[in-house]
Parts: C-alpha cells; sequence; structure tokens
C-alpha cells in the first residue's frame, strides 16, 4: 500500500520556491491553500482576510458560486477551440459585455498587459488607416507613474526604474507627462497623436486620484486634437470604484476601454478591448490575434461575471462600503496614517516612514490575519473583493489601527 503524500507545511514550500522559480516576485511569506468570500486560509489551517483581492481580479471574492458553476458547467462540455473555428459561447460574451459598457465591439484577449498591447495596436492602426498619420510616425501620449504591465513595449513608457532597467532597448512612439496636468498634456498633443493612454485612477502608483475635471479635460482635449482617449480600467474596472467603470464619475466615454483582472472572475484570465466600430473595426483577418482569447471557458466565465454586474448590486457595494473604508481611514489619520486616497472600496494607504516601510506594516497585518500589499516607500493598498461584509471591513480597519498605535 502506498504511503499518503507528506504534506509540506508553509517554511518548507516557501524554501523549495527559492531554487526552482524565477525572483520576479517577492511575495508576503504566507501559502494559501484554501479560499472562499474575503477569507483565506494558508496550509496550516490558519485564516486570513483577504484585503487585496489580487490586485482586483477577485472583485466578486474567492470562488463566488455562480462563477463556480459556470466554469464547472463549461469543463464539462468545451474548453478550447483556438479562434480557427466559431464556438457557441463567445457572442453571448461580447454581446452582453458590449451592451455592460456601452461600446460597440469586443476584442477578446487573455492578460491585461495583452489587452493594453492590444489597444496600443488598435490606435496605431486606426491613426495611419483613418487619421491619416503618415507610416512608422504615429505617437501615443501617456503618463507619468503609469502601470500598464510589464511587456518590453510597456515598460518602454513606464517611469519606473525596476521594470525598466536591463530590458533596453525600448519601443519608440510615446510620449510621457505628468499624471493629473492638462496643460502638459495638450502640449505633447500634435498631429501625430495616435491616443492618449491612461489610468483613470493609477493603481500601482498608490491609488492617485487626479483633480475633479481630469478625466472630462482628457476626452474634450482628444476629441479637438482628433485622438483617440484610451482608458486602461483593468484594475478601476468591473465595480472597484462604486461604478461600472471608473469614467463614470466624470461622465466620460472613451473611444477605447481597456478590461481585464475581474473580468476572469478570479478563475481564468480574461481581457477585453472594447470600443467604437469605428475604432475596432480597423483590424482584419491576419492582423491580430490570441490562441487562447475568446476560449469558450473564458466566454463562460466572463458572461457570468458580467451577469453579476448587470444587478447593480456590487456597484452599489463598492459606493456603499466605500464610506466605511473612507471614515475609518479618516480616523486614522494622525495615529499611523499620514494620508490616504480612496475612491469605491479602493483605498491607498500613506503610513508613517517612522513606523516602518510598506513590506513591513504589510508583514505586521499578516501576522495579525489580515493580508494586503505595499507598494512603493510606505504606502500600502487596500482593495477588498466587493462581497466583503461591513463587519469585516471595520474588523480590517481596526486591526490596521492596532498595528500602527501599538
Amino acid at each position: 500500500m502506498t504511503a499518503p503524500a507528506r504534506t509540506r507545511g508553509s517554511e518548507e514550500l516557501i524554501r523549495a520556491e527559492e531554487p526552482v522559480l524565477a525572483h520576479n516576485y517577492h511575495p508576503l511569506p504566507v501559502v494559501v491553500a484554501r479560499a472562499q468570500g474575503a477569507w483565506v486560509e494558508d496550509v496550516e489551517g490558519r485564516r486570513y482576510l483577504d484585503m487585496l483581492a489580487g490586485y482586483s481580479a477577485l472583485n466578486f471574492g474567492h470562488r463566488h458560486p455562480a462563477l463556480i458553476e459556470a466554469a464547472h458547467r463549461q469543463l464539462d462540455r468545451l474548453t478550447l477551440t483556438s479562434r480557427a473555428f466559431h464556438n457557441d459561447r463567445l457572442a453571448s460574451f461580447a454581446e452582453r459585455l458590449a451592451a455592460l459598457t456601452d461600446t460597440d465591439m469586443v476584442l477578446p484577449m487573455n492578460t491585461g498587459a495583452e489587452a493594453v498591447e492590444s489597444g496600443i495596436k488598435v490606435a496605431r492602426k486606426w491613426a495611419y488607416d483613418v487619421k491619416g498619420v503618415p507610416a512608422d510616425r504615429a505617437t501615443i501620449v501617456v503618463a507619468a507613474d503609469n502601470f500598464h504591465g510589464r511587456t518590453t513595449t510597456i515598460v518602454s513608457f513606464s517611469t519606473d526604474e525596476t521594470a525598466r532597467s536591463g530590458f533596453g532597448p525600448f519601443t519608440p512612439g510615446f510620449r510621457v507627462v505628468p499624471y493629473n496636468d492638462l496643460a502638459a498634456m495638450e502640449a505633447a498633443v500634435d498631429e501625430t497623436t495616435a491616443a492618449v493612454l491612461i489610468e483613470p485612477i493609477q493603481g500601482e502608483a498608490g491609488v492617485n486620484i487626479p483633480d475633479d475635471g481630469y478625466l472630462a479635460g482628457v476626452r474634450e482635449l482628444t476629441r479637438r486634437a482628433g485622438c483617440l482617449f484610451i482608458a486602461d480600467e483593468i484594475q478601476s474596472g468591473l465595480g472597484r470604484t462604486g461604478r461600472t467603470l471608473a469614467v463614470e464619475h466624470e461622465s466620460v466615454v472613451p473611444d477605447v476601454v481597456l478590461l481585464g483582472k475581474a473580468l476572469g472572475g478570479g478563475i481564468v484570465p480574461v481581457s477585453a478591448v472594447v470600443g467604437s466600430r469605428e475604432v475596432l473595426g480597423v483590424l482584419h483577418p491576419g492582423e491580430h490575434g490570441s490562441t487562447f482569447g475568446g476560449n469558450p471557458l473564458a466566454a463562460a466565465v466572463g458572461t457570468a461575471v458580467v451577469e453579476l454586474l448587470e444587478t447593480g448590486e456590487f456597484q452599489r457595494r463598492a459606493d456603499e462600503l466605500g464610506t466605511v473604508l473612507r471614515e475609518g481611514l479618516t480616523a486614522l489619520v494622525g495615529r499611523g496614517v499620514v494620508g490616504f486616497r480612496a475612491r469605491g472600496l479602493w483605498a491607498g494607504v500613506d503610513v508613517d516612514p517612522a513606523l516602518g516601510t510598506g513590506r513591513e506594516i504589510s508583514e505586521r497585518l499578516m501576522r495579525e490575519g489580515v493580508l494586503v500589499k505595499d507598494t512603493h516607500g510606505s504606502t500600502i493598498r487596500l482593495a477588498p473583493p466587493l462581497t466583503v461584509s461591513g463587519a469585516e471591513l471595520e474588523g480590517a480597519l481596526g486591526t490596521l489601527e492596532k498595528v500602527l498605535t501599538s
């Protein structure tokens, strides 16, 4: 009789990763084995409240019953055809996602970085075919402190030296201007500009929220200049800020919206470029593609995600619980918190550097049963699943207070 496989503990599993995994991440020292809703459990059975939600990929919590059911149901039927053939789930997914985002067309991809790369390609093709920019002269204006992914083209216009250093030569065609600075953006836009590409809220930079009127100003500027406005809503979209899309806070309608993370329900990677027919219609067979983009399993899960958002329940929860989050953080200002930025269930919290780095604060919270993630300096990010309860959120804020004031 074969002996049962020995279960390895957290410390042993972390040590086992060291020689066989590339060191491109520095995770918190917790090894998650199970999860449900807003809670995860490590291999020893310790429970933690997840206040990161996979950088918004888990907006609906871990293993949401409707999403798990959709995945199981599709797994029993069909998972992949490639786009060489049609499949019976893709049309419904595209129809419902276009309706949810009030757009005409959908370009399905897999990861967020793929959506950004696809958006760049579409913008350039539009610039040549529609706007009449001379071949290979198209430019795209982006914002400093952006985070759009880590492919070689995307890091070419990053201002984060950790993301850039050692990965050149870089892709030309991008102009970087300060975020939240309309005058600088206007100065950078000219007749070669295909698009302005920005995050409505900069997540990786610490949940940077622009001034009121900035997004509307970008929309007006791009309209006057005859170029596209591309909104990267991969983190900010699909309910996180209390609206389906963060641009809705200013009633702005971009030409193109990039979606990802939450679109896959925390089950499969699903991303999409959505936009007007005039823009996405520039693509023709053979010019762009993805073997897994729009696969039946992704389409089934993505459709279930759209169904959850169609009710408006999660947008309302993020809006209402966002008040609890802001009030709790306001009470901590001057008591370990030096400032914060929050919209919906999303906040960047600047901790007094005298109390530790963001990493150190995250580790202390982990030891108290709350998982968050640091960003630059002494800033931590809070982005719980939209399924979190008011009591759970207040408990997490209480734990943060304990860590900062004890």
